[in-house]
């Protein structure tokens, strides 16, 4: 019973974790639309295993550390010009005549596994998140981090985050098929999405330490 409590309460903090969208995705549509679903599967493993990692790093420290509101702020801060830098990068392959957002695609799809892992990588925000969750549910006893049960919540979490991508993957692509989406929207506005993304970051820390004072 417990074990089966970890893998669903993992799939499902991870499943709607990975819903809202975010660069990742972003990204895995892209390579998506312009190869296969193998080459999002390539990428989609990259992404997890590094996901991985922090989850079970984490849910390890969570019980001995509390993250400091300080590096919580960094982390964030650092979220949000990582997210602002994305955002210039599109908005000048979008404007350029040679249409360099596509040579760049074209370079994801050829090494879709490697950008899952570097891209994975540099998302730090991840970390406070799995932190904080981690934290609550081993302090709530929604799960057990010790042993064999500790790993299967970590697959559980897994399996959500994998679902939870291709679902909202899938989405944006049904949606640009019944043309609520341009087939040219991507190309052209992606760095707007990007853009909010990162001004929506920065809303979240100056709410975080508004709650602080």
């Amino acid at each position: 019973m417990d074990i089966l409590k970890n893998i669903l309460v993992g799939f499902a903090v991870s499943f709607i974790g990975s819903i809202p969208l975010g660069y990742l995705n972003l990204i895995g549509y892209q390579i998506y639309s312009t190869t296969n679903f193998n080459q999002l599967n390539l990428y989609l493993c990259g992404v997890l295993i590094v996901e991985a990692v922090v989850i079970y790093t984490t849910l390890k420290l969570s019980s001995k550390l509390a993250l400091n509101l300080k590096w919580k702020n960094y982390i964030s801060f650092f979220s949000f010009l990582f997210l602002l830098g994305i955002a210039i990068l599109t908005y000048n392959s979008s404007s350029s005549e040679t249409n360099s957002l596509d040579k760049y695609n074209t370079y994801l799809s050829h090494s879709a596994f490697i950008s899952g892992l570097l891209l994975s990588l540099i998302n730090i925000a991840q970390v406070p998140f799995w932190m904080s969750w981690n934290l609550y549910l081993t302090n709530e006893k929604y799960i057990i981090s010790i042993g064999i049960k500790g790993l299967i919540y970590v697959l559980g979490t897994i399996i959500g985050t994998y679902f939870g991508m291709v679902a909202i993957i899938f989405s944006i692509e049904a949606a640009k098929d019944k043309n609520y989406i341009s087939p040219t929207f991507f190309s052209k506005y992606i760095w707007l999405i990007f853009f909010a993304l990162a001004i929506f970051q920065l809303f979240q820390i100056i709410r975080s330490n508004q709650k602080s004072k």
